[in-house]
Formats: C-alpha cells, sequence, structure tokens
C-alpha cells in the first residue's frame, strides 16, 4: 500500500501568513535585511474578563440578575473559506501549505537573490503554467503539502530539457539510476525523466519515500539533494556526538545547505500577493492546461503539432521526453486541453484521406554495413540520415544500431528543415567519460558532490583512490581514474592477460526497498562481509538507491 501523507485541517476559516494586509506585510516595500519569511499576524489582546466588561457609567440595572455588556470577539483577518475554488492556482497552492516555515540567513539571501531578478521569475512562471496545475492535482491526491510545486523551480527552473552535468534530466532532475529505479524508461526512443507525467508521479513517490524515512519534509528535500545515503550518514554522526539531528543542525555541503531556504524563498514570495503584484508577475489559471490522447500508429512530432494546430516548439515543449522526431505507437501523447478536440478531429480526417502519419521506419543495421551505404538505399543524404538519428562523426556505427530512415516515397529537403530541433544529449544512461586527472577538495565538498560534478560513481572513486569511507580532507587531491601500466614485454603481457582472466568482474547494484546485505549476498552469490569490504561501512544500513559495488568472478 503506497504511502500516504494527509493534513488535517480545523473545521474553521484559516488565516495564512501570505495574507495579511499590507501594512502587516514585512514582504511589501521592506528593505534587503527585513526580508524574513511572512510573519504571523500579531495576537489579539485576550478577552476581558466579565468584571470588567461591565459598563461603569450605565444605570443600575432593573431588580433581577446582574447584567453586563460584551464587546463581540474580533473578526479573524483575510479568512480563507476552503470550501470554494479559486481562479488563480498560486492561491490554491497558499492555501495548501503544509510544512513549517525556515527563517533564518539564508533564507533571506536566497530571497533576495530572486526578488532581485523579476525577469527571472516572470520566465519560470511562463515556462511553469503548462505544468503547475497537473503538479498541483498530484499533490493534492496523494495530501502532500502543495509548496512541493516549487521544487521544480529549484532544480529546473521548469526546464523540461534541463540537464546537468551529474546527468540529471528533466523538471524534476533525475540522474539515470535513480529514474531507473522508479520506472522512468530510458532507450532509444525515450527519456521519461523529461516526460511531465512519467516524472512528476515518480519524484513524488520518492518524496513520499524519503519522507517516510525520515518523518520529516526539511530531511527529505536534504536527501532529494544530497541523497538518502548521506543525510542518514550525518544523521548518524550527531547522534553519535549526542548533537541534534534536524535539519539545521547537520554538517551538509554548500548545495545541500541552500536547498531548502531556496524552496522557503519561493515560498514567501509566491505566498504573498501584494509582493506578487509589486513583481508583475503573472497568474496561473486554476485549471488544466494540457490532456492526453494516445495514436495508435507512429506519428511524426510535426504531424502531430500541425494536426493540433500549434507550433512544433509548444508542442515539443507538452512532449519533451521523445529522443526521436518520431513519437512511437501506443504513447501517450500532451495536447492543450483547449486543443484536444480540434487535435482528434484532424487525426480522424487524417486517417480517413490515408496519408500517412510518419514519413520515417525504423531499420537495424547488420553486420558490415556503412551509413554511407545505408543513406544512398533510402534515398536521404548521410548529413541528413545523421541528424535524424543524432549521430555525429565520432559514433562508431555497430551492427544492431536502430535508425530511423524515410519510409515509402523519402523525404525531401523541406521535410528535413521542418523536422523539430532533438534535444542535444547524451545516450539515456552513459557510461562515464573516461577522465583523467584529479580534482582538489575543496571546503564543503563531499564524495558524493564530486561525484555528481565529474559524473563518476562515488564506489568508483572511493576504489580508485582506495578510500575505505566517504571522509575527506579539504586540500587532499582525487585521482579521477585509475594509473595505466603499460606492458614491458610480449611476455609479461601474456602473462597479464592470464592473470586477468581470473580478475572479479565489477559491478554495481542499485538498492531496492526491502534489499538487505544478505538478500543481496545470496542474489550475487558473495558473503557478506565482502560485501561490506567492497562498500565500507555505509553499506551496513542500506538505504533505498544507494549504490552496491560488486566483484563477480569472471565465470558467473
Amino acid at each position: 500500500m503506497p504511502f500516504r501523507i494527509t493534513r488535517v485541517l480545523p473545521l474553521v476559516l484559516l488565516a495564512l501568513s501570505p495574507l495579511t494586509s499590507a501594512a502587516e506585510d514585512p514582504l511589501v516595500l521592506a528593505p534587503a535585511t527585513a526580508l524574513a519569511a511572512p510573519a504571523l499576524p500579531e495576537s489579539h489582546e485576550p478577552p476581558a474578563t466579565a468584571e470588567a466588561l461591565a459598563t461603569t457609567d450605565a444605570p443600575p440595572p432593573a431588580a433581577g440578575l446582574p447584567t453586563s455588556e460584551i464587546t463581540p470577539p474580533p473578526a479573524l483577518p483575510h479568512a480563507i473559506d476552503l470550501t470554494t475554488t479559486p481562479d488563480d492556482l498560486f492561491v490554491r497552492i497558499r492555501n495548501g501549505f503544509g510544512m513549517p516555515n525556515l527563517n533564518d540567513d539564508l533564507v533571506l539571501s536566497q530571497q533576495q537573490w530572486y526578488l532581485n531578478r523579476p525577469d527571472y521569475l516572470r520566465r519560470m512562471v511562463d515556462r511553469s503554467s503548462r505544468y503547475l496545475h497537473h503538479i498541483v492535482e498530484e499533490l493534492e491526491s496523494r495530501g502532500m503539502p502543495t509548496e512541493l510545486a516549487f521544487l521544480p523551480m529549484v532544480e529546473s527552473a521548469y526546464n523540461p530539457m534541463a540537464y546537468s552535468r551529474a546527468h540529471a534530466s528533466g523538471l524534476w532532475q533525475f540522474i539515470p539510476s535513480t529514474g531507473k529505479n522508479y520506472n522512468l524508461k530510458q532507450d532509444w526512443w525515450v527519456d521519461e525523466r523529461r516526460d511531465i507525467v512519467a516524472a512528476t508521479s515518480a519524484a513524488l513517490d520518492y518524496l513520499q519515500t524519503i519522507y517516510e524515512m525520515h518523518g520529516d519534509w526539511f530531511l527529505a528535500l536534504a536527501s532529494y539533494n544530497w541523497g538518502e545515503g548521506a543525510v542518514a550518514r550525518a544523521i548518524k554522526k550527531n547522534e553519535a556526538k549526542g548533537l541534534p539531528t534536524d535539519y539545521l543542525s547537520l554538517t551538509m555541503p554548500a548545495e545541500t545547505r541552500n536547498y531548502v531556504p531556496k524552496l522557503q524563498a519561493l515560498k514567501n514570495i509566491f505566498g504573498n500577493r501584494q509582493l506578487l503584484a509589486q513583481l508583475d508577475l503573472p497568474a496561473v489559471p486554476n485549471r488544466p492546461y494540457f490532456a492526453t490522447v494516445t495514436p495508435k500508429a507512429n506519428i511524426d512530432i510535426k504531424v502531430a503539432a500541425r494536426l493540433a494546430e500549434m507550433p512544433v516548439d509548444e508542442f515539443v515543449a507538452l512532449n519533451p521526453a521523445h529522443n526521436r522526431p518520431v513519437i512511437k505507437s501506443d504513447t501517450a501523447l500532451v495536447i492543450p486541453a483547449d486543443k484536444l478536440e480540434t487535435f482528434q478531429a484532424n487525426l480522424e480526417n487524417h486517417q480517413e484521406e490515408d496519408k500517412p502519419l510518419s514519413k520515417w521506419q525504423t531499420y537495424t543495421l547488420k553486420s558490415g554495413e556503412k551509413l554511407e551505404k545505408v543513406a544512398p538505399r533510402f534515398g536521404i543524404a548521410l548529413a541528413d540520415l545523421k541528424r535524424v538519428n543524432g549521430l555525429n562523426g565520432r559514433l562508431r556505427t555497430t551492427a544492431g544500431l536502430t535508425l530511423l530512415v524515410p519510409a515509402g516515397t523519402g523525404v525531401g529537403s523541406a521535410d528535413m528543415a521542418a523536422l523539430p530541433e532533438q534535444p542535444r544529449l547524451p545516450s539515456a544512461d552513459p557510461a562515464p567519460a573516461a577522465k583523467s586527472g584529479t580534482v582538489i577538495v575543496k571546503k564543503g565538498d563531499t564524495l558524493a558532490s564530486i561525484a555528481r560534478r565529474t559524473g563518476i560513481d562515488a564506489a568508483e572513486l572511493r576504489r580508485i583512490n582506495r578510500l575505505k569511507n566517504d571522509r575527506l580532507t579539504v586540500g587532499n587531491r582525487l585521482a579521477l581514474a585509475a594509473p595505466t601500466k603499460p606492458a614491458a614485454t610480449k611476455t609479461a603481457t601474456a602473462q597479464t592477460g592470464k592473470a586477468a582472466a581470473k580478475r572479479p568482474r565489477v559491478t554495481r547494484y542499485t538498492v531496492k526497498r526491502g534489499d538487505t546485505l544478505y538478500s543481496i549476498a545470496r542474489q550475487f552469490k558473495v558473503e557478506q562481509q565482502d560485501l561490506l569490504r567492497w562498500n565500507g561501512p555505509a553499506s551496513k544500513s542500506l538505504q533505498p538507491g544507494q549504490q552496491l559495488t560488486i566483484q563477480l568472478a569472471q565465470n558467473d
């Protein structure tokens, strides 16, 4: 049964701090040093006693029970009726805030950074308007705090094509391994880390999992950025020292230390109506922006955009997961809700006229075939064949490689000119490029942050540098590749080859929920003590998503 987080709301009208009046609002026309999170309104004086409320100059009461005048209680300021549906999506988000507020200098600093860049905020709001309603719907259906809808602003500035040096991709910035753990398909056709619907579902699943692990949203967010294993180790270190284990008390990298303050800063800004008006940030309508439809045949992106009567770049912004200019059959297309009927009607007319939905077909390269021979066979220039398949001159083509080639009458220059720009990204799950050289450990660096920066797995960095644990010393050099030793003679080379045949084969395993050292050792036919030796103390407490190094005999 999936974990569910609920918010219990009292059956009264709620007053939220971002809706205070301009006079009370610390964010309205306040100096930079006063840009703290919106404060709760000042409490009213406690009601006076009945004796104090009695009028002293009133005429004496008639005989009988004594009477006293009681003033009505003051009304709650800016009450919110949660039974009504707001027209503005940001109002709906404010009504669903569920996390505690963080107030410190880092929040003020991040807040000022955003406030100094109103154009940047407007661009983020403009991009988010396509996706925000869907994300809020998903958050509310799971009972999660709605300020999490601002997390893609921190991660990717709501750019679904965002791609980091650590190979993280999409709105929610999944790295390949975590994407696979949460069933995000990454293949020749598609990378669902960039899929709006699939990636949002996976991100919320992941956030729920790490919230359940820590029971604290700040620690869950730190885990989302830094890794749940790293946060768990930081907590254990504080426990061993008798220190508090809350978010503010942990030692963590600078990127993670600023991560929650960035979200809090955005929450403060978008939670304040007067400030949004001053910044001239556009409202986002509280209604679905898109719907989905699933064609039964392959369809060109250009054709799909034409049937929806929308620009190709706008169509790509709603369907950013596709690696090819053709969308595979039985794949859901995301269409603006107000264009869904138009798309379906045009699709029916297109099929009735027996027009093809795609001018492309797939072809599998055979052994010994060269692109120079394949291109003229299908009536396409070699440069165009490479372009449509995202190939470059350095790529080595091998048998079994899938290619898009023209179907039927082929394609012309007009068809090539109309192709949408494809994402210039590496393959879905690239092997880290061989790197040479070293990096110098700086203050705040961790093995995980260096791994993200260099694209080399943390376990591999441990192995290359013969580290017993993840502890680093400022100023030390970390090698990014193991040294290579040239063979001195043919005889030595032959002996080395024989020895290599007996060396273990190294593989990596991503820990899943429910895994134990015993179950993993049994699965790979190795000893638990070896797993601990290969992976260090961190492997004693396994966490989902954690990477383990496993050495297998060559005949396994």
